[in-house]
Formats: structure tokens, C-alpha cells, sequence
């Protein structure tokens, strides 16, 4: 099967006229109503289909159990038995789990049966072993004893051609056994999201290399590459880029073949040296987003050559912020998984702290005794703070004075994770 996906717009990540700085949700809700799928399709079996995103309905091809059976060992009869002694004659044989009694059991009678057995005909009501006394050629046991007990009927867990799995989910290892229970050998699924990284500036030199005056060890690239691999998608490395105009255009041209969305970090801003936004301005598919947020606040965002480019800041800190924030839901969407938000929970600060309206801010946090803990600096250029923390703590967009106690919002790293 094949999917081509609609191209997104060159404008698709244009602002509203007059716009200045972005509120948080709001610049969420321009990428949540702009972006679409953009991955194609392929239709792979079952053991290939895990962590894949669904591209189309998957649909029973049988009832499960595809047959009424019997959930415990015993014996079967027909109809429910009224409080006080009874006793029922065997008929010769058995019913199990793949071997069914193909006979019908007169009324009146019963038969053994073994847990996962298709019920014989003649037979809609079990009782366990344990409640019944036998000698071989009958039964005896004490009711009440309700009609249907003890018996699964067909299809009451999933009919035929229901739908099992929608489509935009991640398949998980459940889903296999759903799958393989209903019928289904195969999935279509989305083809996996290709995300490139390309860090630019002269100043960046690989870790481990000789570093000189003024030169520092990138550490965007290596952060975000694995960030995407744990998000379940397929990172690509596209290197670095020194501060020039068509040396930058050629890792561009290069990377758009090999990527379905590429994140870049620094050279994102309207400076002498910021080449990614002018490039980005020269394929006219330019937009600088300034978010009320901290850290981040200057969001590049653009179009090269149909490939939705993501202009993160250059410091770490805040190029982490900005991924998981803006451009990790934006991945679902153009995997086709759908808009996946970070559940938060609601948790007692271990902190003081005063902020002032007007932008939202996210403090890198851990919980420790069941409260939530920042990390000793809120400077940007403090990258073992990433490392200390578990999670983001997100306070909202007003003025707040938060004191030892009060309730806060903590995004734990996991809540990103497909």
C-alpha cells in the first residue's frame, strides 16, 4: 500500500498579523492546527510493528474467542441448576483446548471440559472441578448454579470486523496480542519520522577534539540526536555547519532527502552571523517566533524545500526547553501519531520562588519525598542542571508567589516519551 501525505504549506507556520510576543498555547495551537501527517506508508508484519505509528484502522478479521468456551476445568451441561443436590450422568470423551467434542451432549447430561475448550453442543453452563465429586461415569455437586456460568461467549471481548486499533497509535506490545488474537499477520503503518540535527557556529568543535581559545564542545547535537531516538523516532546526524551562508545552504540541500523535519541549533536570530534565518527568509518561508517563555523565547521556524525546519536557541538549556515544549508534539503530528501533550501532575513544591506576569517559565526539577525540587541556578548556561533533573516544573503565564507546600505543575522527562 502506498500513503503520500499532503506537503505542508510554505506558510504554514506564518502569525497572525500584528502579532508580536506568542503566548505559550497559543504558538501550541498554531502548530497543533498547521502541521499534518508526512511520513508515507508501508505494510509490515506483526513482528516488525512494534513502536510503529498505525496508518489506517487495524480491523478483526475474527471474533475473539472466535467460539463460546469454557474458562475454568469442570463439566458442562445445559442450563443453570436451582439450589440443592444434583446429580448428571458422563457421556464418554472430553472437550479441550483444541480438541473440540464434536458430538451434541444430550440434556441431562454432562461432559468434562478443560479451560480454552470450545463448548460442545448441548452444553452453555460450566462448574469448576473443585465444587463436584465424581467416580467416572457421574457427577455430583450442590446449586444454585447460574445459567451461562463459567463460560466465555464468542466474540465478547472483540467481534469480527471491529476496529481493534485506531489509526495514529503506537503500537504497543498488547496491540501484537489483540492483533494476532483477531486474525490479523500484518499492519500498515507510517513510515518511521526521520528528524535531523545540524548544529552550526564556528565556535562549536566536536567533543574530544583540541579546543581553542573561544571554542566550545557541542553539546546540542549529541543531546537532541539521543532525545529522538528515546522518542521513538529515527534521528539523523547532519554534523556541523560553520558561520557560512552556502556552506549552510549545502548541509541544508543535503539534508532534505535523507529527513522528514530538521532541528537546528543557533544562527536562528537576525545577527551578522545568523545564516539559518537568513536562508530561511531567502526561501521565503521565514518566521521568527517570540514566545512569552523562559528559557527560549526566539522560536526560527520555517520551510526548506518542503522539509518543516525548527531554528532552536543555541543554548543548551533552552534548545532542550524548546524541543520538548514545541517541537516534540509537533513530531507526533508529522508522524501521524496525532498531537501528544506531557501529562503533568500536581505536586507540593519544595521551593520558594516569586515570578513576575507575563511569560511562562520552566525550572528544571526532580522529586525527592514527594515534592518537587529546582535546581540551584535558573541560569541558562547551566547545562549539569539538565542532567539533575528528572522533569520541567511549568509555571503559568501570571504573576505567582510560590511558597514550601504549594501546589506546582511537574512534567516528568517520561510524559514526552510515544
Amino acid at each position: 500500500m502506498t500513503l503520500t501525505p499532503p506537503p505542508l504549506s510554505n506558510d504554514c507556520f506564518a502569525l497572525p498579523a500584528g502579532v508580536n510576543w506568542t503566548p505559550v498555547d497559543e504558538a501550541l495551537a498554531l502548530l497543533r492546527d498547521r502541521l499534518g501527517p508526512v511520513t508515507g506508508a508501508e505494510t509490515v508484519p506483526l513482528a516488525n510493528a512494534l513502536g510503529r505509528v498505525l496508518a489506517q484502522d487495524a480491523v478483526a478479521k475474527r471474533a475473539n474467542p472466535p467460539l463460546p468456551n469454557t474458562a475454568v476445568d469442570g463439566y458442562g451441561f445445559a442450563g443453570g441448576k436451582p439450589e440443592g443436590p444434583h446429580v448428571l450422568p458422563l457421556v464418554a470423551g472430553r472437550a479441550a483446548a483444541g480438541v473440540p467434542f464434536d458430538a451434541q451432549v444430550p440434556a441431562g447430561r454432562a461432559i468434562r471440559v478443560l479451560t480454552g475448550a470450545a463448548l460442545p453442543d448441548g452444553v452453555d453452563t460450566v462448574i469448576l472441578e473443585e465444587d463436584v465429586n465424581t467416580d467416572g461415569t457421574q457427577i455430583a455437586f450442590n446449586g444454585p448454579l447460574k445459567h451461562g456460568a463459567n463460560t466465555r461467549k464468542a466474540g465478547e471481548d472483540v467481534c469480527a470486523d471491529d476496529v481493534i486499533l485506531p489509526a495514529g497509535r503506537v503500537i504497543t506490545p498488547a496491540d501484537l496480542a489483540l492483533a494476532s488474537a483477531t486474525g490479523l499477520a500484518e499492519l500498515t503503518v507510517r513510515l518511521p519520522l526521520r528528524v535531523g540535527v545540524l548544529s552550526t557556529g564556528d565556535e562549536l568543535v566536536e567533543a574530544g577534539a583540541p579546543a581553542g581559545r573561544g571554542q566550545i564542545f557541542d553539546a546540542n547535537r549529541p543531546m537532541l540526536l539521543a532525545l529522538i531516538r528515546q522518542l521513538g523516532f529515527v534521528p539523523v546526524d547532519l554534523g556541523k555547519a560553520v558561520d557560512n551562508r552556502e556552506a549552510l545552504r549545502a548541509h541544508l540541500d543535503g539534508a532534505v532527502s535523507r529527513t522528514d523535519m530538521i532541528l537546528t541549533s543557533g544562527g536562528a536570530s537576525a545577527g551578522d552571523e545568523d545564516h539559518m534565518s537568513a536562508l530561511l527568509q531567502e526561501a521565503g518561508a521565514m518566521q521568527e517566533w517570540r514566545i512569552a517563555l523562559k528559557p527560549g523565547r526566539p522560536l526560527a521556524l520555517g520551510m526548506w524545500q518542503g522539509t518543516p525546519v525548527f531554528g532552536l536557541p543555541g543554548n543548551p538549556v533552552a534548545a532542550l526547553v524548546c524541543t520538548l515544549i514545541f517541537a516534540r508534539p509537533s513530531m507526533g503530528l508529522l508522524a501521524g501519531a496525532g498531537w501528544q501533550a506531557p501529562q503533568g501532575f500536581e505536586v507540593p513544591a519544595a521551593f520558594e520562588k516569586r515570578k513576575k506576569p507575563g511569560r511562562r517559565e520552566y525550572l528544571r526539577a526532580r522529586m525527592r519525598d514527594g515534592k518537587a525540587e529546582v535546581f540551584k541556578s535558573e541560569g541558562s548556561g547551566r547545562i549539569s542542571g539538565l542532567s539533575w533533573a528528572e522533569g520541567l516544573v511549568e509555571l503559568g503565564d501570571g504573576a505567582a508567589e510560590i511558597r514550601p507546600g504549594d501546589p506546582v505543575r511537574f512534567l516528568p522527562y517520561g510524559s514526552f516519551f510515544m
